[in-house]
């Protein structure tokens, strides 16, 4: 039996589910609301303060997707009831970035700047202090959107191994690589 699978999800205070004949699951909170189509195959039960995800056989197909679909109920509980925030940090010479509501501009070195629109669902705060990086945080309801949105982000401008400039994640540790060593 699955390990993630056959655990239950804790439902916390001002957090509401819903389950439909369709196999539809509404997950409501302060946040926001979010939304499932669940697998045939399984079936939901939810019991006071615990939500249950059960196999209805134990066909291949079936055992894959109980954990699966554990973990993504689970996430939306999380992000309707706290949230989820990734932070990310512009390494580089004149690189920058600014937020206009949900309009994203950033300088990446290229020869013009970037204008990135973000989902409504998704709060941006750009913040650049003198002397250090440019910082970008993204905060959002949805695990799946935001981290979404934070690598096309990402893909504007990638590290590179070699001068360690790029878009990092906050805490990520870069892997150097020595450049061409000078002829003999």
């Amino acid at each position: 039996m699955s390990r993630i699978g056959k655990s239950p999800v804790a439902i916390p205070a001002g957090v509401t589910i819903t389950v439909t004949k369709d196999n539809l699951v509404e997950v409501k909170g302060p946040k926001g609301a979010l939304q499932q189509q669940i697998h045939p195959g399984l079936n939901i039960k939810v019991e006071e303060n615990e939500l249950v995800v059960e196999r209805t056989a134990e066909t291949k197909e079936q055992k894959s997707m109980h954990g699966l679909y554990r973990s993504l109920i689970n996430n939306m509980v999380v992000g309707v009831s706290e949230g989820y925030k990734i932070e990310m940090e512009f390494v580089g010479v004149g690189y920058r970035a600014e937020s206009k509501g949900q309009m994203l501009e950033m300088s990446l070195g290229y020869s013009h700047n970037i204008f990135f629109e973000l989902p409504p669902e998704i709060k941006v705060d750009a913040v650049t202090v003198r002397r250090s990086n440019p910082k970008l945080s993204l905060e959002s309801y949805d695990k799946q959107l935001v981290g979404q949105i934070a690598a096309k982000i990402r893909a504007f401008r990638k590290p590179e191994p070699y001068k360690g400039k790029g878009i990092l994640f906050k805490g990520e540790v870069l892997r150097r690589k020595a450049g061409k060593s000078a002829g003999a």
